[in-house]
């Protein structure tokens, strides 16, 4: 992680990626007055990838639907390619959205709408630039849930067959979206316990963040839509 993303005395960078100019003018205001460093914009998906390789920016918010190159395919050109990698939060209109969806499996480390209120927009860039992952229950959970297959359920799927029994369970909450702090309640571990639970997955399952344990919990039916808290 970079020096900004690491909150050591100096403000994250951000890179706003949006067709509207408006849009985009609003975002830098609301970021730039909570301390955070817009260090550019981009009008669509093409500009985005280069915009990164020269600005580096800790935080991309990108949208979705823009001309030349898309979201998703600026997305996974920029967490595929040799530059930087920085955290993707997408910005979408619609909380359903087959795009986003794409943009998740793609490696994009949580997804925003559009009417986010201020607070709630600079709190998700600070999140991702530690190095976490937005995932709201309300937002990317019904997503995954939505557009993730649905294999018979009542055995262990065979994506977790190297998982032990209590990091089954830490995935299972992760995917339902709790906080590493609300799973140590719910199984009575501590915070820093769950930390090394969640790792040991992320490292089994060679995954790169929390989005990704959600995504494979409900393509592999370890989770249904529905299922309670």
């Amino acid at each position: 992680m970079s020096a900004t993303a690491s909150g050591a005395g100096v403000a994250t960078s951000v890179l706003v990626v949006d067709d509207q100019e408006l849009v985009r003018m609003g975002f830098r205001l609301i970021l730039e007055r909570a301390g955070l460093d817009v260090v550019g914009e981009a009008a669509d998906g093409r500009a985005a990838v280069t915009a990164v390789g020269e600005l580096r920016p800790d935080v991309v918010l990108m949208d979705i639907r823009m001309p030349h190159l898309d979201g998703v395919a600026a997305t996974r050109e920029i967490l595929t390619g040799a530059g930087p990698r920085p955290k993707i939060l997408v910005l979408t209109t619609f909380d359903l959205d087959e795009y986003v969806w794409t943009a998740v499996r793609a490696g994009a480390a949580g997804f925003l709408l559009k009417d986010v209120a201020p607070d709630d927009l600079v709190h998700a860039v600070r999140v991702v630039a530690r190095g976490e992952s937005m995932l709201a229950p309300s937002l990317i959970t019904r997503l995954l849930a939505q557009f993730a297959r649905r294999p018979p359920a009542g055995q262990l799927p065979a994506e977790l067959g190297d998982l032990s029994e209590r990091e089954v369970g830490v995935v299972r909450l992760v995917a339902q979206g709790l906080s590493n702090a609300e799973i140590g309640a719910r199984l009575f571990l501590s915070e820093a316990t769950v930390k090394t639970y969640v790792s040991r997955v992320l490292t089994k399952l060679d995954l790169r963040d929390r989005v990704q344990i959600a995504v494979v919990a409900y393509e592999s039916g370890l989770v249904q839509a529905g299922e309670p808290r």
